[in-house]
């Protein structure tokens, strides 16, 4: 039987929404172990001078306990 815990986490990219979402699961990778699964509970975009500066996504990521 496996347990699974959600955590949220936020982050951004210059880029775009998919770039935002990478390096959110990329950083989360790096002190969250077995995740499984993610998926993006909200997003939104920076706005500066009349154009996007940046593209931000609320993350609910799923990790299994060891």
């Amino acid at each position: 039987m496996s347990v699974a815990k959600i955590t949220e986490i936020t982050s951004n990219s210059p880029k775009s929404f998919e770039d935002a979402v990478d390096t959110g699961i990329e950083r989360a990778s790096k002190t969250l172990k077995n995740i499984t699964s993610a998926w993006v509970a909200d997003q939104s975009v920076s706005v500066e001078n009349g154009k996007v500066s940046s593209y931000n996504v609320r993350l609910k990521v799923t990790f299994v306990l060891e």
